[in-house]
């Protein structure tokens, strides 16, 4: 059963041949050839220990947890324009 307190993490590797072994820290949702990183989800209740052991391996240069669970996705002007919203009412 999937926890609902999921985090990002931006792992960027030596070389991407070891991304395979990220797997059991998480899902591996992403991984990028060329810039040689890897977007991994795992639970926000562990991610200060998976930070953790994912630093202590020779194949990882940088973890980055995403800051996305503490921004406020609120916003106070939800309301589109008039203007806009007739354009979406053409098909513009």
């Amino acid at each position: 059963m999937l926890s609902s307190n999921r985090q990002g993490l931006a792992v960027w590797l030596t070389s991407l041949k070891f991304a395979r072994q990220l797997r059991r820290f998480g899902n591996v949702h992403y991984a990028s050839k060329k810039m040689k990183y890897v977007i991994l989800y795992c639970d926000q209740d562990h991610i200060d220990e998976t930070i953790g052991k994912l630093e202590s391996f020779h194949f990882v240069r940088e973890v980055k947890p995403s800051m996305r669970p503490f921004i406020k996705t609120e916003f106070q002007n939800a309301k589109p324009d008039k203007a806009k919203e007739y354009d979406y009412k053409m098909g513009i």
